[in-house]
């Protein structure tokens, strides 16, 4: 049977949003963290957050809390080592890492990623949604990572590489395609005002 442990990846600096930890922000009846929990504890066997923080809200979770394993804040590649080298001390053969500002994402996720990678080559597998002139956005936070690259992720980041696609393209790289109907659900919090237009999704759909 194969072991997937969630990744909660929260270790982001918040930089547009004046400092504020975005994570601790209070969307409907929970904290865009807990939202995030909520939504990927039934599709993993497993779960932790990656976060530099020390805010007594992410201990509140009960969850095993990850810092960086890499220092220097070297972006989401530094999150999805420090889960890939917990999850391999916790027996998983893959890590699912999705980003906490991201509320909505699909409660399908870790499933349409594995069918990804079974129909697909490629060792990793990364969620997309349809862009305009039929072009796709990636969103390489949200991926199916298979434990076993880890020492090959930190040798990459011991070489000065940062971005995800980067170090992941050599491995091959399966797409795993979701709709944007009736909006995407990669749609992430970054500023107030995306704040505001969550609160409003939330409303709307129901969510």
């Amino acid at each position: 049977m194969t072991v997937i442990a969630g990744i909660v990846l929260a270790g982001g600096l918040s930089t547009r949003m004046g400092g504020q930890d975005k994570c601790l922000m209070q969307l409907g009846e929970q904290t865009l963290l807990q939202q995030t929990i909520s939504r990927l504890s039934p599709q993993v066997d497993m779960i932790a957050v990656n976060t530099n923080s020390d805010a007594a809200e992410y201990e509140q979770t009960n969850l095993q809390i990850l810092p960086d394993t890499f220092e220097g804040f070297a972006g989401p590649l530094a999150g999805v080592l420090t889960g890939m080298e917990w999850a391999a001390d916790n027996g998983a053969d893959y890590i699912a890492t999705v980003a906490a500002d991201t509320p909505f994402f699909p409660t399908d996720l870790v499933q349409v990623m594995r069918k990804a990678l079974a129909d697909q080559s490629g060792a990793i597998a990364i969620a997309e949604t349809p862009a305009e002139d039929a072009r796709f956005y990636n969103h390489p936070t949200f991926g199916l990572w298979p434990v076993a690259l880890k020492d090959d992720l930190r040798d990459a980041l011991e070489n000065g590489v940062r971005k995800v696609i980067q170090w992941a393209k050599p491995h091959g790289v399966a797409k795993a395609a979701f709709s944007s109907d009736p909006f995407d659900p990669f749609f992430n919090v970054n500023r107030p005002e995306d704040f505001q237009k969550a609160q409003e999704f939330l409303k709307e759909y129901n969510l």
